[in-house]
């Protein structure tokens, strides 16, 4: 009996090896066919329950975050037998407001709490509301020379500040100028919602709130019309390491030297359960490798979904900064996918002829590719510019690593919602999804079978990539609000 038992046991083996060589290459539209709607929204409907059912979001450091984990990577695992899943720990700064107000006279005017801000004393600051120098004044503390704001609270408008942030940016002057706190107001209409000091400095920062542009507005007109205004702000803020979570599926075949890395990162905001932002992201990858499972490919293919990107580009940051040497130059490119599914049909400008910062060399291949299997299927593209504000930056600033891939958007046109609570289901757009996911699937599948062939090979030796050190300037955007490191606003 155990003869047989073996021989069925061999018989079977051998059975599955063959049917493993035997299975097709990949192709642009064998892979295309396999991405349809509805999978790829009750992907969201699944990331959508998980939120409701925990809390209201999918945030890094809340339950959320983990059952969200727990759905991808259960799903990646039932493909074991072509893909193989593992989930890799790291550490990350989790912040969680705690208590926070913001009050001019009787007033109570929403604020949100900059992430890694200081906590103010338990009872609060009451002091006088002065206004902050306006523009690229407000960037250094030479700018309030001839304002007194010592001991105050100083409202001052979100900027771009050159090598500081549009948020810590403007927290740093005011403090070296001895404000007291430190209330930021929104330079576009959105509702705020996120913004983060990008790492905590006790030293360096005031505890600071993040308001609406409208009521910023309201009380700078004020002021400005020689009213003498009394504010009252109060935050208790936790900072504290946890670990978290990234999550990776790999397919067993194609060349390991020339590895497609394709990633979406899979934590939401505190505000909302981020379904669009970026449940979008996450189910388009996992449509991509729900497909890919049955296929052969010349090079190897791994998925990424990311954690902790809301905070910073957590996830990716760890991954790429801890690769040796072998796995950095193993890596071909990057694809990234984060926020698909509303508004309009963005593919990043890796040539850099549309924003003026040029991809790695390769960029602009991926870009062409995308750009002409639109243009095939009648769906006109506008250039993403690369802002920094998503996990592509890991691979560009770290790596050097041609980078690509689509985004559709944060302006309020293209997405009213982007880091609220009505970020849910209803807010994606399935046919803006299908046809990125399909586009997604082409360029894929041509990288998987020929990427080897016209990404050039960006070979580093270990002293060259650990050098480098965030030098890249990234684009600014007008009316956009995904910049810096995420959270998105620095």
């Amino acid at each position: 009996m155990k003869f047989v038992n073996s021989a069925c046991a061999l018989a079977a083996a051998a059975s599955c090896a063959h049917h493993v060589l035997a299975m097709d290459l990949v192709t642009s539209e064998k892979l295309q066919r396999d991405i349809v709607g509805p999978e790829l929204m009750k992907n969201l409907n699944r990331l959508d329950r998980i939120a409701r059912d925990n809390g209201g979001n999918r945030a890094f450091g809340f339950p959320g975050f983990t059952a969200s984990v727990e759905y991808v990577s259960e799903r990646a695992r039932r493909f074991s037998r072509t893909i193989d899943t593992w989930v890799q720990d790291f550490p990350a700064l989790f912040n969680h407001v705690e208590s926070i107000s913001f009050k001019v006279g009787d007033e109570d005017i929403y604020v949100y709490g900059l992430t890694y801000s200081p906590s103010t004393p338990p009872e609060g600051v009451t002091a006088p509301l002065v206004l902050a120098p306006e523009g690229a004044a407000g960037c250094s503390v030479e700018g309030y020379a001839d304002l007194d704001v010592k001991d105050k609270i100083v409202l001052i408008q979100r900027y771009a500040c050159p090598g500081g942030g549009t948020l810590a940016g403007r927290v740093r002057p005011a403090k070296l100028a001895g404000a007291s706190n430190v209330i930021i107001y929104n330079n576009v209409p959105s509702l705020v919602t996120a913004g983060t000091l990008s790492a905590p400095d006790p030293e360096g920062y005031v505890s600071s709130g993040f308001i609406n542009q409208v009521d910023g507005e309201r009380l700078k007109a004020r002021l400005l019309a020689g009213e003498q205004l009394t504010a009252y702000f109060q935050q208790t803020q936790v900072i504290q390491t946890r670990i978290t979570q990234n999550v990776f599926a790999e397919t067993k075949g194609g060349d390991p030297n020339n590895v497609i890395m394709v990633g979406a990162h899979l934590d939401s905001v505190q505000a909302g359960a981020g379904i669009n932002d970026d449940g979008s992201g996450t189910s388009l990858i996992l449509e991509l490798l729900t497909g890919l499972k049955q296929y052969n490919v010349k090079n190897k293919v791994r998925f990424a979904w990311w954690g902790a990107e809301e905070n910073g580009l957590l996830g990716s940051r760890y991954y790429t900064s801890h690769l040796n040497t072998t796995e950095v130059n193993n890596i071909l490119c990057y694809l990234n996918f984060d926020m698909v599914s509303r508004g309009y049909f963005g593919v990043f400008d890796g040539d850099g002829s549309t924003h003026g910062l040029v991809g790695p060399a390769g960029s602009e291949v991926i870009e062409k590719f995308f750009n002409d299997y639109f243009a095939k299927v009648g769906i006109t593209t506008t250039p993403a510019a690369f802002t920094g504000g998503s996990d592509y930056a890991s691979f560009m600033d770290n790596l050097r690593k041609p980078v690509g891939g689509l985004h559709t958007g944060t302006g309020t046109e293209q997405d009213p919602c982007y880091h609220q609570k009505c970020d849910t289901y209803n807010n994606a757009n399935a046919t803006v999804l299908t046809a990125n996911a399909k586009a997604a699937a082409h360029v894929l599948a041509t990288l998987a079978l020929h990427g080897h062939e016209i990404i050039p090979k960006n070979i580093m030796l270990k002293r060259q990539w650990e050098a480098f050190d965030g030098s890249i300037k990234w684009t600014e955007e007008e009316g956009g609000r995904h910049t810096g490191t995420c959270g998105h606003d620095v």
